[in-house]
């Protein structure tokens, strides 16, 4: 018998007229906000959520922060607009430093969803406790 994988349900309202919700919590970026920044900014959390929960099995916590940066233009295969270049920008500290650090974060990429549901696939930078990580 085959097992179920967990799902995860998300509900968001968007009134051109007025503020967002996430499941029932009001929202409140302003009109600068784009949906391409909302993607963005989805992305960045969810690295960090995924490097924290990553972090958080090996006994690790983590702060910090990341920054995410696309580029939106005609894709060459089918000519539509969409983010064909991403950048992912993370400065965290890991406490205690991990031993496998290249294995942290490569579950952290993995990990996170937002990413993996992406057709371009993001480029990820990272700073780890004060070391740019080749």
């Amino acid at each position: 018998m085959a097992t179920r994988a967990k799902t995860f349900d998300y509900t968001v309202n968007v009134n051109l007229a007025g503020p967002m919700s996430a499941d029932g919590s009001a929202l409140a970026p302003d009109a600068a906000w784009t949906p391409e920044h909302l993607v963005l900014a989805g992305l960045a959390q969810c690295s960090l959520k995924s490097l924290e929960y990553s972090a958080a099995r090996d006994g690790l916590t983590v702060s910090g922060g990341a920054s995410a940066s696309g580029v939106v233009t005609r894709r060459d295969e089918d000519g539509r607009f969409a983010l064909v270049a991403i950048d992912v920008r993370l400065d965290v500290t890991v406490d205690p430093p991990p031993a496998d650090l290249a294995k942290l974060l490569h579950f952290a990429e993995k990990g996170c969803f937002v990413g993996a549901s992406l057709k371009a696939a993001p480029t990820y930078h990272w700073t780890v406790n004060g070391s740019v990580v080749a």
